[in-house]
């Protein structure tokens, strides 16, 4: 029997909800974004009819981005902007890493995969490797003729992988870093009104000018605004967080089809291999500049690490590891990403011939 939307949205989310239930009773990292996360994948694979309500995602993508605009006060503000030149060493090094990572996929595959022409696994190797979000790296490779259901297969598997191991490496590791308390942490009705107000607002016109994550990037740069002028309106309850985190690894839990391990097992694997390659090469760098700004490394793990931004945004959050930071890092190099990364491929491989 064919389920509707609507009920396959609502079974979905009952089924999340008691996985994140059962894993705050485990006391597992992230209870509310990993558990729902992981059942819905196994669910999805599994062949269940999971569904994504895709304003769901996007009140959670808002609420998140409102909450950690509440940490960047004055004081906050100015370390982190004192540390341009490490946002700057990260972008390049996430250009970099991206390119090789891409250049590895194609090394690899170019003699296994001969029906596809040279040109076109040549984008689709790049796209894929390229560290930014998945939905508009799917659309550039698009525009240069790539498999875009690799670009988006890779994207999914290497954001699922960080999005677990980090969380649980660092519980199991015991590290810890300086979390900045955010500035209100009261619930007031009418503040809370006037802070959704103006997030959505910002989300609104960030939507309206198409960039990548409005919902997110808008809400946060008005919350960021907000805190920086030391407007104290309310904190957000951390009931509509964890509503937050349920939805997000929703909507990540169900991109997991039964056939998704079916499609190019081999790709998927050399995906796979690849992103635990790229995660220790980001540590290193992490380390470097954890010995260049005297910041904890784990901070510095999140900020570099080849993740969504909204996903180790939350990690930085509920583990207190210098949520500032790791915003400021993450979002700057979405930014840079999503600007140079079209650019620099047709400079690399359309401006000489091979």
């Amino acid at each position: 029997m064919r389920l509707n939307f609507p009920l396959r949205v609502l079974l979905t989310l009952l089924g999340a909800w008691a996985a994140a239930q059962l894993c705050v009773w485990w006391k597992t990292p992230l209870p509310w974004m990993l558990g729902p996360l992981i059942a819905t994948s196994l669910a999805s694979m599994g062949g269940a009819p999971t569904a994504s309500w895709g304003l769901g995602r996007n009140a959670a993508q808002w609420t998140i981005g409102a909450a950690l605009g509440l940490y960047f006060t004055p004081a906050v503000t100015a370390l982190v902007a004192g540390m341009w030149w490490a946002i700057a060493l990260g972008i390049v090094s996430a250009l970099w890493l991206g390119w090789l990572f891409g250049a590895g996929l194609y090394r690899f595959h170019a003699p296994r995969m001969p029906h596809l022409p040279a040109s076109q696994l040549r984008a689709t190797s790049y796209f894929a490797g390229a560290i930014g979000a998945a939905s508009e790296m799917t659309l550039l490779s698009e525009r240069e003729n790539a498999r875009t259901d690799l670009v988006a297969a890779s994207h999914s598997l290497r954001l699922v992988i960080v999005t677990l191991l980090i969380p649980f490496a660092l519980q199991w590791s015991g590290l810890h870093g300086v979390g900045e308390p955010a500035l209100v942490r009261v619930v007031h009705a009418p503040g809370l009104a006037l802070l959704a107000l103006g997030t959505g607002i910002g989300a609104w016109v960030m939507l309206r000018l198409k960039r990548a994550n409005p919902w997110f990037l808008g809400a946060l740069l008005v919350s960021m605004g907000l805190t920086m002028l030391d407007l104290r309106l309310s904190a957000v309850p951390q009931a509509m967080m964890n509503a937050a985190q349920l939805f997000i690894g929703v909507s990540l839990g169900v991109r997991f089809r039964r056939d998704f391990l079916r499609t190019a097992p081999l790709w998927l694997g050399t995906v796979a291999v690849g992103t635990l390659v790229l995660m220790a090469l980001c540590a290193v760098l992490a380390a470097a500049l954890a010995w260049a700004t005297g910041l904890p490394w784990v901070t510095m793990v999140l900020g570099t690490a080849p993740g969504g931004i909204t996903e180790m945004a939350i990690t930085a959050k509920v583990l207190q590891l210098g949520v500032p930071v790791v915003t400021a890092f993450q979002v700057c190099r979405l930014m840079a990403v999503l600007l140079l990364v079209e650019p620099l491929y047709r400079r690399l491989y359309k401006a000489r011939p091979g």
